[in-house]
């Protein structure tokens, strides 16, 4: 027997017609790439969006047709995202800090047919229109530009390809199996890979990833995504956003620590989301300024292991930091740092101690460890090995393939090495790319990079695997001093010491102005281990 209840459709159309209809006047601040501020609402929004989608079906743009963006966090892209998406088509948003080749290679493997962009990405996008293979429709993201006419023939302005749609638009009935957004991988150890989401995937991922133990957003916040919409959909913000009626706070191009400092406080913002290297910023900023950030309650802290400094130095602000996992094949979130209720008994330090792992699994994500011989290894919190997942918006296979990208026994292993408790409580121990292994022995770089910012002279730091003739690999730091630092190799080896087992010290610290970071806000190690993977031998320090 059925049960005898309505069926809707899980779209992305249903989140931003209840934004539009129960939370029109709510308002969403978006500074362009000018640095200007304007404000708009939820309900110009979903009034532009069902636009948009008018707009792009009277140009021909069919169903399921991948249009892609390339733009900041601002109001135009967030209209794009359920314009798009909402009139059945694909939102394909593109990372603009990958190198030309790259940018090409995704627009053309995705066969992207509209390709929306930033007015300062003019000059980027009329350099690879000749490598472009399936563009149809250029649209400039603003008002109409004459100069900008010149540059691409046909070239359309956002603003008036918008009017010409219609303002009472109903937006279309899509299956919610069918592909609603594409993102792809950063790519950084060849062409990124394409992850292409359903609505049904989108919308369980917005439903449990802000459950009271998730991002836990409410109409109550005013929300600032400082982590681009164009990594993995700004860890689905915009639609938990949409769905919760939070006032929105775009950040557009500028996310240095003293840009978002004032937006922050401008705004009054409660919520703030973004990768490690945008709160390192934030703490310099805070230290070089009066504020005290008194309407900031949380952060929450992904896409790279959190540093266990911070913990404390926000908690003096009042700030809560949060740490969450995923990657673009999980949605991207599939765990977040809340506690227990017996955890309300543990002193700060148990406390500090536990937050510095990636948490528990929300509803909906499953973890496993499994070791070196495919044999499933305990949660004893202990144990280490290869971390894989499944879950309802996990991927299956990459885009354009045709081969699962799963286990024989259908989990996607995800190049984290981890460890889990018997709660839940995932710990990465380090990728299995950059983990060192030193005499059959394996040490944690992130480990090692936690010790190296704790340090009081030290901003940033990056550990790698250098070669060395009679361990095979032994670990160096590269690290970033804080500004007027006198700190000596010496001395911050020194730091090390009673940290961890004295074999598993660096063997060289090596002071560099900034390291490498990647399109998506992460240490580029590649790149360092290129420039100082031989340090050792050079040194003549390969044989002790």
């Amino acid at each position: 027997m059925l049960g005898q209840m309505m069926e809707m459709p899980l779209t992305i159309s249903s989140l931003i017609a209840h934004a539009e209809r129960y939370h029109s006047a709510t308002e969403i601040i978006s500074v362009e790439t000018t640095g200007e501020r304007t404000t708009t609402n939820w309900g110009n929004v979903g009034k532009n969006a069902r636009r948009l989608a008018s707009a792009l079906d009277k140009l021909g743009v069919a169903l399921g047709d991948r249009c892609a963006t390339i733009a900041w966090n601002n109001r135009r892209h967030l209209e794009c995202y359920f314009g798009v998406s909402g009139g059945g088509m694909v939102c394909h948003t593109i990372n603009p800090r990958l190198a030309p080749e790259q940018l090409s290679f995704v627009a053309n493997d995705a066969e992207d047919k509209v390709l929306f962009f930033e007015p300062t990405f003019l000059p980027l996008v009329a350099k690879i229109l000749p490598t472009l293979k399936n563009v149809q429709h250029f649209v400039v993201l603003g008002p109409r530009d004459e100069v900008a006419t010149h540059a691409i023939e046909g070239l359309l302005f956002y603003d008036e390809l918008i009017a010409t749609g219609d303002a009472d638009a109903v937006w279309p009935e899509v299956d919610e199996r069918a592909a609603s957004s594409l993102c792809y991988t950063s790519g950084t150890t060849g062409n990124p890979k394409g992850v292409l989401y359903s609505h049904r995937s989108t919308l369980l991922h917005t439903l449990v990833g802000n459950q009271p133990d998730g991002i836990a957003l409410s109409a109550q916040d005013t929300v600032l995504p400082v982590v681009p919409m164009f990594h993995v959909n700004a860890w689905g913000v915009p639609y938990i956003a949409a769905a919760n009626g939070c006032k929105l706070v775009l950040p557009g191009p500028n996310l240095d620590g003293q840009s978002i400092l004032k937006l922050i406080d401008d705004t009054e913002t409660t919520i703030a989301l973004g990768v490690p290297t945008i709160w390192m910023n934030l703490v310099e900023a805070l230290q070089a300024s009066d504020s005290k950030l008194p309407s900031l309650t949380r952060t929450v802290v992904g896409g790279a292991p959190l540093p266990p400094s911070m913990i404390p130095i926000f908690a003096d602000y009042g700030v809560e930091l949060l740490h969450a996992w995923g990657m673009t094949e999980t949605s991207p979130v599939a765990t977040l740092n809340q506690f227990l209720q017996r955890h309300s008994t543990l002193s700060d330090a148990e406390k500090t101690a536990l937050r510095t792992g990636q948490g528990r699994p929300l509803y909906g994500v499953e973890l496993r460890l499994l070791d070196e011989n495919g044999e499933i290894l305990p949660h004893d919190g202990k144990t280490q090995g290869d971390l894989q997942v499944r879950g309802h918006w996990i991927a299956k296979r990459y885009y354009g393939k045709d081969t699962d990208a799963l286990t024989e026994d259908g989990w996607f292993d995800t190049g984290d090495v981890s460890t889990i408790d018997e709660d839940g409580y995932m710990v990465i121990r380090d990728r299995s790319k950059d983990i060192i292994k030193s005499g059959g022995k394996w040490i944690s770089t992130v480990e090692l990079e936690n010790i190296a910012i704790a340090h009081p002279d030290i901003t940033n730091a990056a550990a790698i695997a250098a070669k060395h003739d009679k361990w095979d690999e032994r670990p160096i730091v590269i690290a970033v001093k804080a500004a007027n630092s006198t700190a000596t190799e010496d001395e911050v080896l020194a730091f090390y010491k009673d940290k961890i087992q004295s074999w598993q010290i660096p063997d060289a610290i090596i002071f560099v102005d900034t390291l490498p970071i990647g399109a998506t806000g992460k240490v580029q190690k590649v790149e360092l281990r290129k420039q100082f993977g031989e340090h050792l031998i050079k040194q003549g320090k390969n044989d002790a």
